[in-house]
């Protein structure tokens, strides 16, 4: 159970409304976090870009020569991102997709981001969660995540992440290989929140 305040479950609708401005989480570059694992080759094979927003992570993938899919569940999101790879002319995939059936996309990836997805699902979604990433993870795959920690003070926002939970959401055919603080930039002020960075390999 999540020992964090309970929030009512954001839905669809909700992210898509968030995209009529820009909402805080897409600050117009890869997170830095996620940037380093890039630039050190911590990258690989095909990757599937969970929650993509407009596209950030998937065209810092594509842009090292990987074959990148992108997901998200808000139209608008996926629209901006598209924009943007034609843009940067990259050539990548992007999908309307809910993120708890990644089971239907019929594929299974070498690498697997998350940035700021996980931290949005409540107790069920969470479980339903990482049971969709593991029909969508290789074995021996790579899960990055990103998620807001119980570290940031406060209650706005989307729920905060112990340890605790990410260890136990990933007990199963799972291996946590790194789960340390780093930080979330975002487009508030002030502009960055305390998080977690975990690298979690699919056994």
């Amino acid at each position: 159970m999540s020992d964090v305040p309970h929030r009512s479950r954001r839905t669809t609708a909700d992210f898509e409304d968030s995209y009529a401005g820009v909402p805080p989480w897409d600050i117009g570059m890869p997170q830095p976090a996620f940037l380093a694992l890039a630039e050190t080759g911590r990258l690989r094979g095909s990757v599937l870009d969970a929650g993509c927003g407009t596209g950030e992570h998937t065209l810092m993938a594509a842009e090292r020569g990987l074959a990148a899919t992108g997901i998200d569940a808000a139209p608008t999101a996926i629209a901006i991102a598209g924009r943007k790879a034609a843009d940067r002319g990259l050539d990548v995939r992007l999908l309307v997709h809910d993120a708890l059936e990644l089971d239907q996309l019929g594929e299974r990836f070498d690498t697997v981001l998350d940035s700021g997805l996980f931290h949005v699902f409540d107790d069920h979604d969470r479980a339903r969660y990482v049971e969709s990433l593991a029909a969508a993870t290789k074995p021996g795959g790579v899960f990055h995540m990103l998620c807001f920690s119980d570290r940031q003070p406060g209650t706005w926002g989307p729920r905060r992440v112990s340890r605790g939970e990410i260890e136990h959401s990933f007990a199963g055919d799972w291996r946590i290989e790194v789960l340390e603080p780093v930080v979330f930039q975002t487009t508030m002020e002030p502009p960055e929140i305390d998080a977690w960075r975990a690298e979690i390999v699919r056994v």
